[in-house]
């Protein structure tokens, strides 16, 4: 099974952060999936292999996932990938080889046709309902298109994560301001986005994907639609949240971003994972 380096999550990568946050994230890398209900005593299936290292609970592990679509066509074949808490894999590739497949897979957007698909201990294809939804609470999503509401503002659009969790008001107004500080867009909080260029706009997705900060964040092509200053500005946020623990996985075929970063890369062709660099 394809395994990528493993960085684990410590106190010094959090101590320039405020106690309180600190002490949040701690608790939440520690969970990654919703606990199981006494209606639902069922293990987690075992995977095939185990990991390099038997203390760490991956994060992530596909084991020959295969997804056909309903066309026939075949997006992935024999897929095996383990991501370590921690991690910050890039996944690339060429258009229509099967990334946002891979990605859509991790959030239960959609469902392989063969294969175990572990999101922590968790067979995230297996869950319906609120079980579903719960798991997609610990999973931030960025998106290529950036998928922002365009009539709430930019403070509004990343709150309504929270608001829609039930979140305090006063638990929101914590969150939201520190989250639009670290993306640099605490000046912009009343702005629309249409007043915004889509570098910013990017910024808001990626605030809204980590303000109630999940151990795990999936960034589709995060950079498509950017230049290349607001692309390098967008992978540095995504460094800074990797810093301080969250896994990221992040779809890209821009190489130019790939080679000046020194993180894993696995490259999908033809339905196929192969690993570049570990």
């Amino acid at each position: 099974m394809t395994s990528v380096l493993h960085r684990p999550t410590d106190d010094t990568k959090l101590s320039g952060l405020p106690e309180d946050v600190r002490a949040r994230l701690q608790d939440r890398f520690k969970l990654v999936v919703p606990a199981r209900s006494a209606a639902d005593p069922s293990p987690s299936p075992m995977l095939e292999e185990a990991p390099s290292n038997p203390d760490i609970q991956p994060i992530v592990s596909l084991t020959n996932v295969e997804k056909v679509y309903t066309n026939g066509s075949k997006a992935l074949a024999g897929v095996n990938l383990t991501v370590n808490p921690g991690d910050f894999l890039f996944v690339t590739g060429p258009s229509g080889s099967g990334k946002s497949t891979l990605l859509k897979l991790l959030y239960g957007y959609e469902r392989p046709t063969k294969g175990s698909i572990l999101v922590g201990d968790e067979p995230i294809s297996n869950l319906r309902g609120d079980r579903l939804a719960m798991m997609r609470r610990r999973i931030g999503v960025v998106f290529q298109d950036y998928k922002l509401i365009p009539k709430r503002t930019v403070a509004e659009n990343v709150a309504f994560v929270l608001w829609a969790q039930g979140f305090t008001r006063k638990e929101i107004h914590r969150r939201l301001w520190p989250t639009l500080k670290m993306v640099g867009l605490q000046g912009k909080a009343q702005c629309f986005p249409d007043e915004l260029s889509g570098g910013e706009q990017q910024r808001v997705s990626i605030a809204r994907a980590v303000v109630n900060t999940p151990p795990l964040l999936l960034a589709d092509e995060p950079t498509g639609n950017l230049d290349a200053d607001n692309s390098l500005q967008v992978i540095k946020i995504l460094k800074k949240l990797n810093s301080i623990g969250i896994t990221v996985i992040v779809t890209t075929h821009d190489e130019h971003l790939v080679r000046i970063s020194n993180h894993p890369v696995v490259q999908i062709k033809n339905g196929r994972l192969h690993h570049l660099r570990r």
